[in-house]
């Protein structure tokens, strides 16, 4: 009944606003932005990140704010005024503060360590996992069991962490394997004599 009630307005002209989208993005100290060419350019002190704006939304600089609007009523169009949104303060923290993601490896045996431009993890295989480490990722070992991962892109530190999460899932009963720090593994119980 409410959804019914909501397309009605929508279909009658009284567009609903973006929750994530009305919200100026807020530029802190030692980060540049600009907007040329629908491109929006982000410089801080830990490098830089660039995103394409659609043709649907439209942004502005204006102080130490970024605000994004659509350029017309359409659906698509403000469903890409929050997804755009977001996406510049991604980009702004990115490149000020930076994004981490860690992983613990649990196992007899289970190691990992930076090798050069390489990680090298050892998970119950024959052989040790080589991980290239891409360009503009930093990942450390602190502790033999620990991995992190650093970057500006949050899409990207993400991807990589999920990856080398990917060579071994933590399985369930001893819960064996490479895992993030604040994931919780349910455990099952093995059976019983």
């Amino acid at each position: 009944m409410l959804a019914a009630k909501s397309s009605a307005a929508c279909s009658k002209g009284k567009a609903r606003m973006s929750r994530v989208g009305k919200y100026p993005v807020e530029i802190p100290a030692g980060v540049q932005v600009a907007i040329a060419g629908g491109m929006v350019t982000a410089k801080g002190k830990l490098g830089e990140l660039k995103l394409a704006l659609t043709e649907m939304v439209e942004a502005t600089v204006d102080g130490n704010h970024v605000s994004v609007k659509p350029r017309n009523n359409e659906t698509r169009s403000r469903m890409m005024w929050g997804t755009t949104r977001a996406l510049i303060a991604t980009m702004v923290q990115g490149v000020s503060t930076g994004y981490t993601r860690s992983l613990e490896i649990t196992g007899t045996g289970y190691r990992a360590a930076v090798q050069g431009k390489n990680l090298e993890i050892n998970l119950g295989f024959s052989h040790p996992v080589v991980y290239p480490v891409p360009e503009g990722i930093k990942i450390t070992c602190e502790r033999p069991t620990s991995i992190k991962v650093e970057g500006v892109d949050k899409r990207q530190v993400g991807q990589v962490a999920a990856e080398i999460r990917a060579f071994r899932p933590p399985e369930p009963y001893k819960g064996k394997g490479a895992r993030y720090t604040d994931e919780v593994i349910r455990r099952k119980e093995g059976k019983k004599k």
